[in-house]
């Protein structure tokens, strides 16, 4: 699971942009689970745009209502298929209205969706997306369309996103798709394919051009982007049988970063998800040479005990792990660190669940996104492991865990207070109309009172004074 999970369990997320003149249809797009599948949504908009289609948020209006789906949990699929009950009685009524769903959840079911969910017209996996035209054509002539066909060389590379909602001042750049590795619980490399890394001179291009449309933070997206490798396109694992030229010319992440960093100097960067087995001490060496890139690292871990680990097919040890972080604090004093937890995994003991805790203890996270196990269909778990952890047990332990993350969040927030840092304004408060919210260079929220003159997209030095558990109180220096 090389991904950093947005909370899929609720509502997906629905856009809309501004009208392309003459186009007369309209699509109503809704995103689940992580930040790739928000990014691929983009790309699917920008296809469609110039099949006539204008996104909107009323989904009574739309022609086309497309999902684009989450696998990762049992609940994200619980999810998308109440959503989907909620479009009948709108397809009864509009017999034109076109359905379909997108991502990892139609990769997954491929046709079992169009007999199960009996209203939906169009299955199209992460890969097939450029084949959207083609598919609704087919729909157009009476029939049921489907494309999940994985890729080991798409990238979208050369579409420039159409950028839904937001704020205009944060956005995500894919930098590679699919995964390598093969946890045993996760279900991506099945639903996303083989690991491919993109042309970084697109990536350059499409971070000017963000820049140079008055976006000041960038995110570079992949399911591992440590594990970036470009050597002329191919998977990654085809790397052994590049030429000579090919290996003394390859880009790997470290490199990329240095790169974008050099090529928008005054544009902030993070990065989303990392794997430990493949980051490199060079990534914060990077970090600490260059002020635009963030000090802050989503690194999921999954469990503090090496027997987990070896059962999960992790490729990296507890003590790896630590002394990964431990390296990487003396080189980057200032980082901050969140993580992903599975509790209740195949086999874990109390004593599994205590050494779990304690390496939270010892690394500090400054906050977490942390679930209890869940099978998935198809994973090498739910295949060959048994889920023997009894529910309750799982309840308990995780509420063990999210309580001592709570304690660390507050204890790192803390650690801000009495300290002056940049903030990037990203939008106005949800608890107060008259405060601002941003972030720091550690990804910690902060909120402070409005002046007058500030606006959207502008840094400013604010001092904070105080903090709760996952928000810093600050006021404009």
């Amino acid at each position: 699971m090389q991904e950093k999970y947005i909370d899929e369990t609720k509502q997906g997320e629905a856009y809309a942009i501004a009208e392309r003149e003459g186009n007369t249809k309209k699509l109503f797009l809704e995103s689940y689970g992580c930040q790739m599948n928000f990014s691929d949504s983009e790309i699917v908009a920008s296809i469609l745009q110039d099949e006539g289609y204008n996104t909107t948020l009323k989904v009574e209006e739309a022609d086309l209502i497309l999902l684009n789906t989450c696998s990762i949990r049992e609940k994200a699929e619980q999810t998308v298929r109440m959503r989907l009950s909620q479009f009948k009685k709108q397809k009864e009524t509009n017999p034109g209205l076109t359905v379909g769903v997108l991502g990892c959840m139609a990769e997954r079911l491929k046709t079992k969706f169009l007999e199960e969910e009996k209203l939906v017209d169009l299955v199209v996996g992460p890969d097939a997306y450029r084949d959207l035209p083609n598919l609704l054509k087919e729909i157009e002539g009476g029939s049921d369309a489907i494309n999940v066909i994985l890729s080991k060389e798409e990238t979208y590379a050369d579409i420039s996103p159409v950028r839904l909602g937001g704020n205009g001042v944060t956005a995500f750049v894919t930098i590679t798709r699919g995964c390598d590795n093969m946890c045993t619980f996760c279900v991506v490399p099945f639903t996303r394919g083989r690991e491919r890394s993109r042309d970084p001179f697109s990536i350059l291009k499409e971070c000017e051009e963000l820049w140079n449309n008055g976006y000041k933070e960038v995110t570079l997206l992949g399911q591992n982007v440590d594990s970036y490798l470009w050597y002329g396109g191919g998977p990654k694992k085809d790397f052994a049988k590049a030429s000579d030229l090919q290996k003394a010319t390859a880009v790997d992440f470290a490199a990329l970063l240095e790169m974008v960093a050099l090529r928008v100097p005054e544009m902030r960067i993070r990065f989303a998800t990392s794997n430990p087995q493949d980051m490199n001490l060079e990534v914060f060496r990077m970090m600490s040479k260059y002020n635009n890139i963030c000090k802050y690292v989503h690194l999921p871990v999954q469990s503090g005990s090496n027997n987990m680990l070896r059962a999960m097919n992790r490729q990296h040890t507890r003590e790896q792990y630590l002394e990964l972080i431990y390296e990487a604090k003396k080189i980057v004093p200032e980082i901050a660190f969140s993580q992903d937890m599975i509790i209740g995994f195949c086999g874990e003991t109390e004593e599994d669940h205590q050494q779990t805790l304690s390496l939270m203890r010892e690394v500090e996270y400054d906050y977490g996104y942390m679930f209890a196990y869940s099978e998935r269909p198809g994973t090498p778990a739910h295949k060959k492991m048994e889920d023997d952890v009894p529910a309750e047990v799982k309840q308990r332990r995780l509420s063990e865990v999210i309580k001592l993350q709570g304690e660390l969040s507050r204890k790192r927030m803390s650690g801000y207070v009495g300290k002056v840092y940049e903030i990037l304004i990203e939008g106005t408060s949800k608890k107060n109309d008259n405060q601002w919210k941003g972030r720091n260079s550690q990804n910690a929220v902060c909120v402070f009172d409005k002046l007058d003159g500030q606006k959207i997209g502008d840094t400013v030095s604010v001092f904070v004074y105080g903090n709760t558990q996952g928000t810093l109180l600050g006021e404009t220096v």
